[in-house]
């Protein structure tokens, strides 16, 4: 076997695969309080926490359904289908294959519903097979975990490979300009992690972006092509920058929500492994979830010639300076590393105080929802 297919775990036991659908549902709630926290502090404002809930939504549709998917995962039903299949090492989070999967079964999602018997006449057989047979009716139990499975992806609002760009009016401005807000995500599959970004510009064309037929589609074929983890904020605006030269992209931002940690599912190297292994944290607790934010800022705009008579703006970006002190290539005018966790973990982090975690945020949740920062 490959390394990375040795870093690529199914989970094929039944209770193990349902926990662990349980952990990413809480994780996703306390994603959505730490982002609350946020927009108090006014590190986000209230359409950006919007748009980052709506992502957060998307991905707990998309856990939710492929929970359903493998809900009978290590019984026997009579037909091999399977176990989701996880990255233990790198991410924590379900391989982008899984994804890909599911986007192609939701293609036939529909027509796999038009030939399966309702939720309701399946529960009634499965109670006839408990009381009259005194059997348990598992493959009854599958049918329905998998009618559960299509009916989720019918319903849509799902997080995939690519989730295109939308658009955001935030106003007018002088000159005749406008201002937008553009939002896409995308499912990395370089590191199986998802990545949110969102990119604030000024529009100087004669039609407002998301009303032109050029530009638009040409926008979002650019930009989502661009998705790659892999790649520089610095490289990703400028390259934006140089292709429309009537748009003008003054800040922006990526999200990576991941790698996730837990002592029971993944084999990250590192101190925080060490951190749940002490932490000994009861179930449901035992995780924590690491979020970066990058971001890029137009310092100031110069002009350059565009053909014999007529020039075109470009943005000059700033990057972080005590980044390239330190022989960094961030590519960003800042970094900010996170971490949200229970209080368990927390505790035996702070006992430890391994290096590399002072400048983290730490973002402490409890069962109640309540956030704590340090």
């Amino acid at each position: 076997m490959s390394g990375l297919t040795c870093d690529h775990v199914g989970l094929s036991d039944t209770y193990s695969s349902r926990r662990y659908f349980r952990k990413f549902e809480t994780i996703m709630q306390h994603m959505l309080h730490v982002a609350g926290v946020l927009r108090a502090e006014g590190k986000l404002d209230d359409d950006e926490v919007d748009i980052l809930t709506r992502y957060a939504v998307k991905l707990t549709h998309t856990f939710r359904a492929l929970g359903f998917k493998y809900l009978l995962a290590g019984r026997e039903t009579g037909r091999f289908f399977g176990s989701l299949t996880m990255d233990s090492r790198d991410s924590g989070f379900p391989v982008a294959e899984e994804i890909m999967t599911m986007a192609n079964d939701a293609q036939q999602a529909a027509a796999h519903l038009d030939g399966m018997v309702s939720v309701e006449a399946l529960k009634d057989q499965m109670v006839q097979t408990i009381l009259g047979e005194r059997q348990i009716p598992t493959k009854l139990q599958f049918t329905l975990s998998q009618r559960l499975y299509y009916e989720e992806l019918v319903k849509g609002d799902l997080f995939w490979m690519q989730n295109d760009p939308q658009s955001q009016w935030l106003g007018n401005l002088a000159g005749g300009r406008r201002q937008f807000r553009l939002h896409w995500a995308t499912y990395d599959s370089q590191v199986n992690l998802p990545v949110i970004y969102l990119m604030e510009l000024e529009d100087s064309g004669r039609i407002g972006l998301p009303k032109d037929q050029r530009r638009w589609p040409e926008v979002q074929a650019h930009l989502s092509a661009q998705a790659l983890g892999g790649l520089k904020l610095l490289t990703i605006a400028k390259g934006f920058d140089e292709d429309f030269d009537d748009l003008h992209p003054k800040r922006l931002r990526r999200f990576h929500v991941g790698p996730m940690y837990s002592h029971a599912y993944t084999q990250q190297a590192g101190p925080l492994r060490d951190v749940l292994s002490e932490a000994k944290a009861p179930e449901g607790q035992d995780w924590a979830l690491v979020w970066t934010e990058e971001e890029l800022i137009s310092d100031r705009v110069i002009e350059e010639k565009a053909g014999w008579f007529s020039t075109v703006e470009r943005q000059i970006f700033a990057l972080d300076p005590f980044a390239a002190a330190n022989g960094e290539d961030l590519g960003a005018t800042r970094q900010e590393r996170s971490i949200i966790l229970p209080q368990r973990p927390f505790q035996v982090l702070e006992e430890k105080k391994p290096a590399g975690f002072a400048s983290v945020r730490k973002f402490v949740v409890s069962q109640t929802g309540r956030v704590l920062q340090y």
